[in-house]
């Protein structure tokens, strides 16, 4: 390097966004199966920042097993299986009080690595301004038995698994609609989600 660069430096990273709404959202993105699948369930919430006001311009995906437990995709050493009309992902922005909303039908458990099961639950990516890359979770169910042998929910100090954790939203007026559980994410602060680095 020549004596006229020495005293540079590396251009620091820029943040992503925000720009989700134009690039990333599509009207079928949240989803997961059409409206009135038997079984069908909604599942959303708040996404918070540090200081545990709500994020307006975040993106939640979601990627599942169907009901039985299979995925329509090449890489389950199973064989891919076709459910109905399930997708399988789901993409829901966050309206201006930071809330998003998925519908979907809860997963069947998953094989586990080294035998033994996983408990049903959704794999989440969240993206949102000020982030350089995805931030990835997990949505457990709670009126699941299996969640006290899922060898991930059961790997993580149990004080913060409840982050992990949907509530059951219960039912909502007009009684047709489904049931739904509530997940709130929280990206920072004393209530943090727990995140995966993978």
């Amino acid at each position: 390097m020549s004596d006229s660069h020495a005293g540079l430096q590396t251009t620091p990273s820029q943040t992503v966004g925000p720009f989700f709404s134009f690039g990333l959202v599509w009207p079928d993105g949240p989803f997961v199966v059409p409206e009135g699948t038997p079984g069908a369930v909604r599942i959303g919430g708040t996404v918070y920042d540090g200081a545990g006001a709500p994020v307006p311009d975040a993106v939640v995906e979601t990627w599942q097993a169907d009901p039985d437990g299979r995925f329509d995709h090449p890489d389950d050493p199973r064989g891919a299986v076709r459910w109905k009309d399930f997708r399988g992902f789901g993409r829901s922005a966050t309206d201006p009080e930071g809330r998003y909303s998925l519908l979907t039908v809860k997963p069947g458990p998953l094989p586990a690595a080294g035998g033994g099961r996983e408990a049903p639950h959704l794999n989440v990516s969240v993206f949102c301004r000020g982030m350089l890359v995805r931030l990835v979770t997990r949505i457990y169910f709670p009126d699941e038995e299996a969640n006290a042998e899922d060898p991930v929910l059961t790997s993580i100090e149990e004080a913060r698994r409840a982050t992990l954790i949907a509530a059951i939203a219960g039912s909502e007026p007009p009684v047709t609609r489904p049931r739904g559980y509530r997940f709130d994410i929280h990206l920072q602060g004393e209530h943090e989600t727990v995140f995966f680095d993978l």
